[in-house]
This record gives C-alpha cells, structure tokens and sequence, in this order.
C-alpha cells in the first residue's frame, strides 16, 4: 500500500508469501471443491435438530433466564449443550475442512419470539466460535432486513461507504445475479426468523471452484488472484487509521483455500489517492470471479425457512443473497439474525494459524489494538 499501513489492519498472510503461493498457481482438491448442482442429496449439507437437541436448548434458555445472564457475556458454559455441543464441534471441523457449509433446521423461532431466538442462536454460536464485531461501533448480534438505507449493491451507486446489508426492500432486476462476496471473518452465522414475501434467496458457491475455473478459462490471469489488493473499509474504523485494507484474493495452506473477496469494496477503494489503481487486467479477473460464482453450472440456491441456521466458513465458500421484498409491518418482514464469529485457537485437527490478528478488518472505535491471534482469520 503506498499510503499509511497499519500492522493490525494489513495481515501477513500465506497468498504473500512466496514459499506458500504456487507458481504457476495449481488447482485446489479435495472436498472444498464443489459445484452446485452436483450437490443432489440436501441431506448430506443439512440437518435436522433432534428432540433431545432442542431440549437441551430449551433447558439452557431457562438457564440463562434463572440466573438473568446478559446475552453478550454469554459463554459456551452458561449455555450447557452437553449432547449437542459435540455434534456442533463435528459440524465445525466439516465447515472448516469439508465442503465449507451448512445447514441446521427446526429451531422453533416461532414459539421462542425474537429475544429468546437471540438467546438460543447466541448461544449455539459460542459453542462454534467467538463473536466478533460486525462494525466499528462494537455491533456482534446483526438484523439483515430492510434498513430504509440505500445501499451500494455495485460501482456507480453514491453512498461508496454503505455496507452491503443496508439495502431497501426491492429486488433486482430481473435476471440479475447478485453480487457474491466473502464477509472478513472466519465463519458467518444467518438464523432466518421470518421470510420474506418475495426475494431473500441466499446463494452460495465454492471459491476453491471458482479459483479453478479462472486457472482453467484464463490462467493469464491465474497469478493476479494471489495479488494483494486492497479493500475500502467504507468508514468502519477509528480516525488516524487506513481507510483499507490490503490483502490478496487467494492464500493456501496445507493446501487449504482462502479467498477474501468483495468487488464492491475492491472498487471503491479506487476512490483513495493512496490506493494503486486497477489494472484492466485487474477488472478483467474481477469480471471472470463475478461471472462463474453467479453461473447456474457453479452456484447452489438455498430458500430459508424460518428457523433455519445457515453457516458458512467463509474461506471456502463465497455467498450473495437476493434482496428482500417486503410490506407490512416490521414485524411480518423478513429479518434475519448475523453473528460473524473467529474459529478458536486450535480449532479442527489442524495447528493454529498465526498469519491475522484480531481484529483484521473492523475493531470497535476507541479501543487499543490487540495482537491476540486466533486459528484462522481472526476477523470481524
């Protein structure tokens, strides 16, 4: 970066070290690699809690009403899953080193209502992660609707510093892919508490395939997805800090994908003198990226019913969500509920790894940088 760097916001990571970036780039393998519409059998991908599962999380509640526990201070071990707990941490080593999603149906958000729903998904996120802000005012527990705020779904639009879940309750245009992306953080957490009238599909696809498939079309291009670029952090930091953040497309370890990618912070970080700009080679891998993720022959489209919990590891697998269309009252529409959470150190069966610290992209205002690390990219 030719501007100001900053070393808790710029990770080190293994895209920019030599000795781990092949050359030439080679194809991923392995289960991180998958396509849509192979992916025929739901049942392989999701699953249904038990009655003795949604037991355990009832007692916990209680548990937690008892002792009047304040929702953010909630750990792992105020909210007991002693039968489900283990299943989550399998769960966890297959969204860490397997096809990178999931989904868990049947929790009763109907019944709960919106706080005990809060509580429950909370609480089932401490036994997978360790939440972390999803904004520089210190927001862990975010509400995905509509929000009245235009937002930027793209280049063009004229609130550059609008993030991607603040947009109004419309569709796209029809036969418009939304745009796919990779929140900054190790696993991204969706609990659908009410569905929207029209609109809201969540459509993921495997950035290990897609990362192939430019090796395969373009390899021209192969080497720029392991470039370091660099990413606008659309006012979520503290005055005196870069406005960016520089990392690379693609890193591997152990042969494992890592794949930070958002178009839309990409090109409005053009908009920093200090930023260098894009090449139109650059545009041209951004172009390739943005049309195989939304091609029918990569992507798998998932309808969320309420009650379902969606998580993805947000290396592996990238994610756009059509926008919701909604009337009524706030009540009747959509909402979904977003925990951005860190693996814990020494997570899976793999060793930590020590590349990002805490906090890589947004750290809450006024508050001292931390170089606590995390197993994977400790992130917002």
């Amino acid at each position: 970066m030719t501007g100001p760097t900053d070393p808790d916001r710029t990770p080190s990571r293994p895209g920019t070290d030599p000795d781990q970036t092949p050359s030439p780039p080679t194809p991923f393998s392995g289960p991180a690699v998958w396509r849509g519409p192979g992916l025929t059998d739901p049942e392989r991908w999701r699953t249904r809690l038990s009655e003795s599962g949604l037991a355990e999380i009832e007692a916990a509640l209680c548990e937690t009403r008892r002792r009047d526990l304040t929702l953010l201070r909630l750990t792992a071990a105020d909210f007991p899953l002693p039968g489900l707990g283990p299943d989550l941490a399998r769960l966890s080593g297959e969204l860490e080193h397997g096809r990178g999603f999931a989904v868990v149906r049947g929790l009763p958000v109907d019944r709960l209502g919106e706080k005990a729903a809060s509580t429950v998904f909370w609480g089932i996120g401490r036994h997978l992660g360790h939440p972390v802000p999803q904004n520089a005012d210190g927001l862990v527990l975010g509400h995905v609707g509509d929000t009245g705020h235009v937002g930027d779904p793209g280049p063009g639009r004229s609130d550059p510093a609008a993030r991607g879940h603040e947009t109004p309750a419309v569709l796209p245009e029809r036969g418009a892919a939304p745009p796919f992306h990779t929140d900054p953080t190790d696993l991204l957490a969706l609990l659908a508490l009410r569905t929207p009238r029209a609109g809201g599909r969540v459509s993921l696809v495997s950035s290990a395939a897609v990362h192939n498939a430019v090796l395969d079309r373009r390899p021209d291009l192969a080497g720029r997805l392991y470039g370091t670029y660099h990413f606008d952090r659309r006012g979520e930091h503290a005055p005196g800090e870069p406005p960016c953040t520089a990392v690379p497309l693609f890193s591997r370890r152990d042969g494992a994908p890592s794949m930070r990618y958002d178009r839309r912070c990409l090109e409005s970080a053009q908009r920093f003198p200090q930023v260098p700009r894009l090449e139109p080679a650059d545009r041209e891998l951004f172009d390739l990226v943005d049309s195989v993720a939304a091609s029918p022959e990569y992507r798998l489209d998932l309808d969320l019913r309420a009650g379902d919990l969606l998580l993805l590891d947000t290396h592996r697998v990238m994610h756009a969500a059509a926008a919701f269309e909604d009337h009524g009252p706030p009540e009747h529409r959509g909402h979904l509920l977003r925990l951005w959470l860190a693996f814990p150190p020494g997570s899976g069966s793999q060793d930590p790894h020590p590349w990002v610290t805490l906090r890589d992209v947004i750290r809450p205002r006024g508050t001292a940088a931390t170089r606590a690390t995390n197993a994977r990219r400790s992130t917002a």
